[in-house]
């Protein structure tokens, strides 16, 4: 039998069939059918996407010129010869992220002011016309290198935006430099598991506006990584969550309607809102990415060491993200030495402190599920406790493996023989954690009233005070 007609009929067993359905209730059982036929058209996540949103944190690194002139954006004039990390250490870079529990990390391989961290073919801006290893440095092959030594997955930007490249603005010309660049990367330096594209844009030295080549440019990494998923606005593997704040929509679907974003860089409210909540009958799986900086500036900047983000704050931040079904892309900038500053590494390894404190005590860990369809697209789930606890946060899954279905649901409590609400929301997916006031229960129940599909047992954890 072949695999999707066995995972068919294993879905129909356990709702239709399973709730012991009598045989006047034919209709609830074409019904059923349906609705599961149905479902194996519907988007699920590749495993290269599983595995990145498993992932769950990542931390970004934002280094070059601008490192060097304090500055955010730099404009293409800038002289190689200030790119002088001297004690650069990309080893320490992952023994901090790995402090803070993060799998992966992402390096700007090339902001807009077009300065390249590796020796390239393609133009002279770049490490090997500046001091750094004598000329002779390759900072791309030192980060993925250490990044394989540790077990940490490596990510590469390349902006767009070249400022100063000349054939920027002639369109056809710039095409084919930013194409042999993004070859140069992809092939020289072992697997790269996230692409990172944004849409900057802006003028050529001929005065005429770039036109990027996006499809060509997603096919061409698919073809030489094909086990890289791809992040811009429009994705086509993960999408941008539509801000730089740190917080993911409440209202989160992994799966969006492509038209709607079909490229990066551009705006409007029905823009923005697809980006922030995903799209319930979205026809591919482009979860979200949820960026942010742990100081107020994306490169670092001397006067932002006393405005580092507390170990709270980074906290928070994970379950605005993390929490809602998106995924937590930190970015941790690192000094003109080349090393991450000190506040910024304890501030990671307090986070990740407080958050393994968070999750430390599952009450609900080994105990009996009871679950029950109580309609086409509602169910319950209930899990009863030996002796009452105090809880403090809250953990719903889904197993998106089998895509992402449940579009409304409540969680309760029993406390002192009475069912009292504990949180309430929309969408679920990978994960779906809260924090909540500390409240004594003996018992749980999760009450889904709305799915767009016929529904699968979720995961449920409660976590001590």
């Amino acid at each position: 039998m072949p695999a999707s007609r066995r995972s068919f009929l294993a879905t129909l067993g356990a709702s239709a069939l399973g709730a012991a359905v009598a045989p006047r209730d034919l209709t609830q059982i074409t019904r059923a059918w349906t609705s599961a036929a149905r479902l194996q058209d519907r988007p699920r996540p590749s495993p290269a996407q599983l595995t990145w949103q498993r992932d769950e944190l990542a931390l970004f690194l934002h280094f070059g010129v601008n490192t060097f002139t304090d500055r955010e954006w730099g404009d293409g004039t800038e002289s190689p010869s200030i790119f002088a990390p001297d004690a650069l250490d990309c080893r320490q870079w992952t023994r901090a992220a790995r402090a803070a529990g993060a799998k992966a990390l992402i390096l700007t391989a090339k902001h807009h002011d077009g300065f390249c961290l590796w020796p390239t073919a393609t133009t002279r801006h770049s490490v090997a016309s500046s001091p750094f290893r004598g000329g002779q440095g390759d900072l791309v092959r030192e980060f993925t290198e250490a990044c394989r030594e540790a077990g940490l997955r490596a990510g590469l930007y390349l902006s767009p935006w070249d400022r100063n490249h000349p054939s920027y603005g002639d369109s056809p010309r710039y095409n084919a430099v930013y194409r042999a660049q993004l070859t140069e990367l992809l092939t020289n330096y072992g697997p790269i598991h996230e692409v990172w594209f944004d849409g900057a844009n802006g003028e050529g030295p001929n005065g005429k506006r770039q036109v990027y080549d996006w499809p060509g440019t997603w096919a061409l990494v698919k073809q030489l990584q094909p086990e890289a998923v791809i992040f811009s606005d429009a994705g086509p593997d993960v999408r941008w969550i539509g801000n730089e704040i740190g917080v993911a929509g409440e209202t989160n679907w992994s799966t969006v309607n492509p038209d709607t974003v079909p490229v990066p860089g551009l705006s409007g409210d029905e823009v923005m809102r697809s980006l922030r909540e995903g799209d319930r009958d979205g026809t591919v799986w482009r979860p979200g990415e949820t960026d942010v900086s742990i100081r107020p500036g994306w490169f670092w900047h001397p006067a932002e060491d006393a405005r580092v983000r507390t170990a709270e704050n980074l906290e928070q931040l994970w379950f605005t993200s993390v929490g809602r079904n998106s995924k937590l892309l930190l970015n941790v900038p690192p000094t003109r030495a080349g090393l991450l500053h000190e506040i910024d590494v304890q501030r990671l390894t307090d986070m990740r402190a407080r958050l393994d404190a968070c999750f430390a005590d599952d009450v609900t860990r080994g105990l009996t599920r009871m679950w029950r369809d109580v309609g086409a697209r509602a169910a319950q789930l209930e899990v009863t406790l030996p002796r009452a606890a105090t809880i403090a946060a809250i953990d719903v899954r889904e197993d998106i493996t089998q895509g992402q279905r449940v579009a409304a649901f409540t969680l309760s409590g029993r406390v002192n023989g009475a069912w009292q609400s504990l949180a309430a929301g929309s969408t679920i997916g990978y994960r779906r954690a809260t924090r909540i006031t500390p409240v004594t229960v003996d018992a749980l129940r999760l009450e889904i009233s709305d799915a767009v599909e016929p529904l699968l047992q979720v995961e449920i954890a409660a976590f001590r005070a």
